[in-house]
This record gives structure tokens, C-alpha cells and sequence, in this order.
């Protein structure tokens, strides 16, 4: 089950239901089940906040996803977004909000699907799943 949830933004994610299906979709096509996962859109501040007491990063960052899984097969997690951090991402590379947000949720899944961004290759192949994902999305 997918769920959103709004911490600290009036954030209304546009398409929810055909998000939801994008999105256990892609984690099908991965070999995932998708069991309870909550997306929290909240503000920078919120994800700066969560980012200085879980990780001890003192960064902004547009997600950060906790893997809270216990079955191999199923993802489960908490995924915090910052609302304003897709918004200057967008405005930045010349896209769409509602584009980079779709980016945003399919890599916060990622990562629950074991994909990581911490090296080049990484990222790269990080990068290429969520492009290859979006070509997926059919609102």
C-alpha cells in the first residue's frame, strides 16, 4: 500500500491512483512487491531536519528514504521529499514540477529496490533507471 502523507507543506501530489500503479508497477518489473510505503512531502527545512538526527548529514536534499523492509521480496519504507527542493531541481533543469517529483518518487524506490548514488557509476546507473521508469508512467 501506497500512502502520502503532507508534514509541514500544502503539497497535493497531482494523479495519485495512477502514480500508485506507476509506481507498484516498476517495482514489480524490479521483482518487488510493494508492502506499506509512505511518501512524506514536507519542506527543506523538515528534510534538513530529518537529515541532521537520522543521518548526521547537515545538508539540504531533495529525498531520503528509510528502508524499514523485513521480507526480501517486499519494500517498505518511509521516503521524505522535499516539496521546495523538486520545485528548484525543476526550475533548474528546464522541466516540469510534476516530471521531477514522478523522478523523485521513482528514486526514492530505488533505493528501496537496492539501487544506489553514492559513486559515478552509481548515480549513473541510478539515473538511467529513472529515466527508464518515466517512460513507463501513463497518467
Amino acid at each position: 500500500m501506497i500512502r502520502f502523507f503532507n508534514e509541514d507543506v500544502p503539497y497535493k501530489l497531482p494523479q495519485k491512483q495512477a502514480t500508485r500503479q506507476w509506481l507498484n508497477q516498476q517495482a514489480k518489473r524490479e521483482g518487488y512487491a510493494v508492502g506499506e510505503l509512505n511518501y512524506i512531502f514536507c519542506s527543506d527545512e523538515h528534510v534538513l531536519q530529518v537529515n541532521r538526527d537520522y543521518l548526521h548529514h547537515d545538508y539540504y536534499t531533495d529525498i531520503i528514504t528509510f528502508d524499514q523492509s523485513e521480507d526480501e521480496s517486499k519494500l517498505e519504507g518511509d521516503i521524505f521529499v522535499s516539496v521546495e527542493r523538486v520545485a528548484d531541481n525543476a526550475t533548474q533543469l528546464g522541466i516540469s514540477a510534476d516530471l521531477e517529483m514522478r523522478r523523485v518518487l521513482a528514486h526514492g524506490l530505488l533505493h528501496l529496490c537496492g539501487y544506489g548514488d553514492k559513486t559515478d557509476e552509481e548515480a549513473a546507473q541510478m539515473r538511467a533507471k529513472e529515466e527508464e521508469w518515466l517512460t513507463y508512467y501513463l497518467p
